[in-house]
């Protein structure tokens, strides 16, 4: 699996992502940062349900999770 920043404006899209080499640094605020996902094809994620679950559980609780990287509070 890899890291993908979120460079776009629709977190549930992987056109939104850009791969990353490694987890990336988040300053900012409580908004999703990263996630950690299998590649297709295009170097895009792929956002299986239970990833997508994920990220809205951890957007939820305000908690990153293994494959959910969240903005590290200002």
């Amino acid at each position: 699996m890899a890291w993908f920043s979120l460079t776009g404006p629709n977190a549930s899209h992987p056109d939104s992502y850009t791969l990353q080499g490694s987890q990336p640094t988040c300053p900012g605020t409580e908004r999703i940062c990263a996630i950690q996902a299998n590649a297709d094809g295009n170097n895009k994620p792929i956002i299986t349900t239970a990833l997508y679950a994920e990220m809205v559980d951890a957007l939820d609780t305000q908690t990153p999770s293994a494959n959910v990287k969240l903005k590290d509070r200002a």
